[in-house]
């Protein structure tokens, strides 16, 4: 078995000789399964493995990257000498490497992910099996079962050793449903960091039924109308607005870079005062989390926005050596093939007091949003449109029928700063987010939140 550990130390010590002011090494293997049921068969059934080392060599602030998939020192000689374009007279360097302590097992909700491949089929028949049982009008049933176990060593020319294991498993469900008309979809995920342990809080069953029903509730829904209303988005929606409208431009490459609308404005007033904003990649069993960064500093709880006032940006090691600031634990990669960046982690909206009920309650006329699906934002400025999975009309502060077809259509500053009512509640929704060409693992949450007046796109 390859020593990352002695690699790293090796080529550490080569980066430092050849001028980085900046190095480091992120080691992986990544042992991965993938499941599929289609069509009543179950399909794709493959498993893999990916070792490699990525290499960085940080010199004036200039990022020089390289990786390899041949794990000996001549391999990863040959990358620092390429990585380092004018190399500086080779000296002795004298390195004490310090070895950080795991901390993987204070998040991870279990780490065994060797289960007989019986059991993981089963799994996908059983959510297929009940989505079906919906009827006739369910036309179209695609499960899909993954899991992954990475093991991650970095070590950097600050002396620094650190390793990692994120143990993972997403399971979903993707639902298609006629009338004879029209189609509509319903779809479901769940995962966590973690083992199969997931499915003794959560039964396929369940995940199945919710993408089953959406689908079926959405083929007799109204289609939406159009214009000013105030929406209430419940804490099952998902926190697509707060990781796509507000994350992204808390991400210090965007601020840095004037990318954001958020960009120099630490210490002002950006949201309601009921709003608090947070980014944490140290939560137990959240799908975003991991003991260390791929850079090797530990994750951890980052308050972005506290009280509807910008606290502070998600930083990797690159933006916080350019800032003279520190790394907060967001620099992440997709794999050893990528070079970090600034990412979000677990991001979500701290609760408030209010009883989401009540929040329904005293609205008179408008729309509950039980499902957000995608959508676009402009980081530059803050605007945005979001799709609607899953809606209802609120009339006379009761929840009625479903309609389809509607969009958001905002600014999320402007959002921030109209919200009047947070409600107790916290939900998290699970998702890859993608952002110059990696998708990484992530979780976002909100509690219960109204907005008084934003632009509804419908079709009536």
């Amino acid at each position: 078995m390859v020593d990352f550990k002695e690699l790293g130390e090796f080529g550490a010590r080569e980066l430092k000789k050849r001028g980085a002011d900046f190095g480091d090494l992120f080691f992986e293997r990544r042992f991965t399964f993938s499941g599929k049921c289609e069509e009543n068969r179950i399909e794709n059934l493959s498993n893999g493995i990916e070792v490699g080392v990525g290499i960085r060599f940080i010199k004036n602030f200039k990022t020089y990257y390289g990786f390899t998939n041949k794990l000996s020192q001549k391999a990863i000689l040959e990358v620092i000498e390429n990585l380092a374009a004018a190399a500086a007279a080779e000296k002795e360097v004298t390195l004490d490497f310090t070895e950080k302590e795991p901390r993987y097992e204070k998040i991870c909700e279990g780490h065994d992910l060797d289960i007989p491949v019986e059991r993981k089929v089963e799994l996908l028949k059983r959510a297929n099996e009940k989505a079906r049982s919906y009827g006739d009008r369910v036309k179209q049933v695609t499960v899909v079962l993954r899991d992954q176990i990475q093991e991650v060593v970095v070590v950097n020319t600050t002396g620094q050793i650190v390793e990692d294991l994120r143990p993972r498993v997403v399971f979903y469900t993707l639902v298609v449903a006629s009338n004879g008309i029209e189609l509509q979809t319903g779809y479901e995920p769940v995962g966590h960091l973690g083992d199969y342990s997931l499915f003794e809080r959560v039964s396929p069953e369940e995940i199945a039924s919710k993408a089953a029903e959406r689908a079926l509730t959405m083929l007799k829904a109204r289609p939406a109308p159009s214009g000013k209303f105030t929406v209430v988005l419940s804490s099952q929606a998902g926190g697509t607005m707060i990781h796509e409208a507000v994350g992204h431009g808390l991400e210090a490459d965007l601020a840095n870079q004037g990318l954001s609308v958020y960009a120099n404005k630490l210490g002002e007033e950006v949201a309601s005062p009921l709003i608090t904003v947070v980014d944490d990649g140290f939560m137990k069993g959240k799908y975003g989390s991991s003991g260390y960064d791929d850079e090797g500093t530990p994750t951890g709880k980052n308050v972005l926005i506290e009280n509807g006032v910008l606290k502070g940006y998600m930083y990797d090691t690159l933006e916080a050596m350019k800032s003279g600031g520190m790394p907060t634990g967001n620099g992440r990669r997709q794999s050893y093939m990528h070079v970090p960046i600034p990412r979000m982690t677990n991001t979500y909206v701290a609760p408030g007091e209010s009883d989401p009920q009540e929040i329904i309650k005293s609205t008179e006329k408008g729309i509950l949003v039980v499902k957000m699906g995608g959508g676009q934002v402009n980081t530059v400025n803050g605007d945005f449109v979001f799709e609607v999975s899953e809606a209802y009309l609120i009339e006379n502060g009761e929840v009625t029928v479903p309609i389809k077809g509607a969009s958001l259509i905002g600014n999320g500053p402007q959002v921030l700063k109209e919200i009047d009512a947070v409600g107790n509640d916290l939900n998290f929704s699970i998702g890859t987010c993608g952002k110059d060409g990696q998708g990484v693992p992530v979780s976002d949450g909100i509690p219960t939140l109204r907005i008084p007046s934003i632009t509804v796109g419908g079709t009536s």
